[in-house]
């Protein structure tokens, strides 16, 4: 299929983005979620705006123990070591498995957080750097910047924080000391396809370490202390993921295993 009719605007300021935003226009960045949705017809905007081009829109700084990771970063600028340090060792971890090298060249940090698909990677991993740790993402509206735990960023399915008229501009994350450990496994049955069952642990010395499952068709599981899941990966991956309401037994099994192997990753 083709998609309907639209119309297309490239802002060249954030101003005009916002306006843009306001009169009904869709945002667009990457395009890998919303251009299939608008060749299938299940989204049919009257018009599109492109956010490429916006200033600091793309790219990372780092100042006063922050590092600011653009909303259009794509995912293969942060697998090929944009960011720095230990944080950005994790990141390029995850950005590598994120479908194929072409798909990585064009989606972008922000259109996945956005997007807010259960099954995204970074929709599953960022949550982990919230809490004591300070992560945010950050928002721009008619009133200016504000900055959402990303934690609480994603609120259901397809569904976010944002609030209306508003546009993701920025991921903040903690600078990371080398001594942070980090476990991440996600199951795919074949490279590209979105993961069934995600979960990772942050350790970072002199804070209780963070967990996060996701991929479970529902918003990431939050584990503000996964000090017991570090202690008994077993026994606790047993308890948190009977307290979930999954029908399949494969997909407990999956979700019980996700949780173990991000365990042991941290542990080691």
């Amino acid at each position: 299929m083709k998609p309907a009719a639209f119309g297309y605007d490239r802002p060249a300021d954030w101003p005009a983005a916002l306006a843009l935003l306001a009169a009904g226009a869709r945002p667009a960045a990457g395009g890998q979620s919303l251009g299939p949705m608008l060749n299938l017809r299940l989204a049919q905007p009257e018009s599109l705006a492109d956010l490429r081009h916006l200033p600091g829109y793309a790219g990372v700084a780092v100042a006063d123990g922050i590092v600011r990771i653009g909303a259009g970063t794509t995912h293969a600028t942060i697998e090929d070591g944009a960011v720095p340090g230990r944080l950005g060792a994790i990141l390029a971890g995850v950005a590598r498995r994120i479908a194929y090298r072409p798909v990585r060249n064009r989606g972008t940090m922000g259109g996945s957080l956005a997007h807010a698909d259960p099954a995204a990677d970074w929709v599953s991993v960022l949550p982990a750097f919230a809490g004591p740790l300070g992560g945010h993402a950050v928002a721009l509206g008619p009133a200016g910047e504000r900055r959402i735990p990303l934690d609480g960023f994603m609120l259901g399915l397809f569904e976010t924080a944002l609030a209306p008229g508003e546009l993701l501009r920025a991921v903040e994350l903690p600078v990371l000391p080398e001594a942070t450990r980090w476990g991440h496994w996600k199951f795919c049955r074949k490279t590209g396809e979105f993961s069934k069952a995600t979960a990772c642990l942050l350790a970072v010395p002199g804070a209780a370490p963070r967990a996060v499952l996701a991929a479970l068709d529902a918003p990431p599981l939050v584990l503000p202390d996964a000090t017991a899941l570090l202690a008994d990966p077993e026994g606790e991956s047993e308890r948190l993921v009977a307290g979930l309401d999954l029908a399949d037994p494969w997909r407990a099994a999956i979700a019980r295993t996700a949780l173990r192997r991000a365990a042991a990753g941290a542990a080691a």
